[in-house]
């Protein structure tokens, strides 16, 4: 599985373990310090290094990260690096931020050794869970698509292997894996969904259910990324710029379908600087399209503002567009989407 991913990605000739300690990534370091021993996969040169992130969350994560680090050195990986990180107090929650500062602490060791692969621990089980948090929330495609095999440099091989599996290779390897507390923590959702919601939709709907989930996430990524294409190629066409923002014409939007008609909202927020809207945000903005005349604005996160702006609204800002507006625009106007505070020059 391991070797597969690897070849997928070109066999990098240096690759990089994230790895905490706990079961699922101390079970991945043990298959790829096979390939560290070997010095090479399927003849292709390779170095296997690895990564132990300390978050600082717990008392004694410190020695934690000392004694992974100690005990992926024994099993032949080198270099390894331990990287202390603050998790910062956002609005986005601690899992979410202490994910932040990972893989920004992952990308920078990796840019530092030359490394092109990353490898993460992430099992099936972890993806049947974040499909059902997913779900949860009201996410859209986006979210219960899952997480990635590939996404970047970073890999994810054992997404097909359930957490039990990753257990087995410990025992084999005669390898003890720290197990995080916070993983049993009830004040946490994941953890919930870990302990309590996943076991019990086996018992009452019997066992498969973690398997269904994530061949759900494999098929919607698929979905997923065909929609995310179209959206892309189409807002590239439509977008015009604004002043210190972009436009896109409200009659070529009306006639997108829906799916991708809030896809291209999404990015044309995003190009001003502003963040990945709600789905309620996005309702709002796309609402805009069935007014008359100059409306607004709807307020979207990151600080974008969007509003509808008629014809003699847009000539009016900007004079020496008149001559450039075809005849047929003048029954239409455009949806605008600008920053709330102009950058500073």
């Amino acid at each position: 599985m391991l070797q597969d991913a690897l070849a997928g990605a070109g066999y990098p000739d240096r690759v990089l373990v994230a790895c905490s300690g706990g079961p699922d990534s101390l079970a991945l370091a043990a298959v790829a310090a096979y390939f560290a021993r070997r010095g090479h996969i399927d003849g292709h040169p390779v170095s296997v290094g690895a990564v132990v992130v300390d978050h600082q969350l717990q008392p004694g994560s410190a020695g934690v990260a000392a004694t992974t680090a100690e005990v992926l050195r024994g099993l032949g990986l080198s270099p390894v690096h331990i990287r202390t990180v603050d998790v910062a107090a956002t609005g986005m929650g601690p899992e979410a931020a202490a994910r932040e500062a990972r893989h920004t602490a992952l990308e920078e060791v990796a840019e530092q050794a030359g490394a092109a692969v990353i490898l993460l621990g992430h099992t099936l089980d972890d993806q049947a869970e974040q499909v059902l948090l997913g779900l949860a929330r009201g996410s859209g495609t986006r979210s219960l698509a899952g997480m990635r095999p590939v996404r970047g440099r970073l890999l994810r091989p054992f997404l097909g292997l359930r957490r039990a599996d990753t257990l087995e290779i410990c025992a084999v390897e005669a390898l003890e894996p720290w197990h995080d507390p916070s993983n049993a923590d009830p004040s946490f959702a994941r953890s919930r969904t870990r302990v309590e919601v996943l076991p019990l939709l086996e018992e009452k709907l019997g066992p498969g259910v973690a398997e269904s989930l994530a061949r759900t996430a494999a098929i919607l990524q698929l979905d997923a990324d065909y929609l995310e294409d179209v959206a892309n190629g189409t807002f590239v066409r439509l977008q015009e710029p604004s002043g210190t923002g972009i436009s896109l014409p409200e009659t070529a939007l009306r006639e997108l379908p829906p799916a991708v008609r809030f896809r291209v909202i999404a990015k044309a927020a995003a190009a001003v600087g502003g963040q990945q809207p709600s789905y309620q945000r996005l309702l709002a903005a796309e609402a805009l399209l069935r007014r008359q005349g100059s409306a607004g604005p709807v307020e979207l996160p990151g600080g974008v503002s969007v509003y509808r702006l008629s014809l003699a609204q847009l000539l009016a800002e900007d004079q020496s567009a008149a001559s450039g507006v075809p005849r047929e625009g003048a029954r239409c106007g455009k949806l605008v989407f600008r920053p709330q505070k102009p950058p500073q020059i």
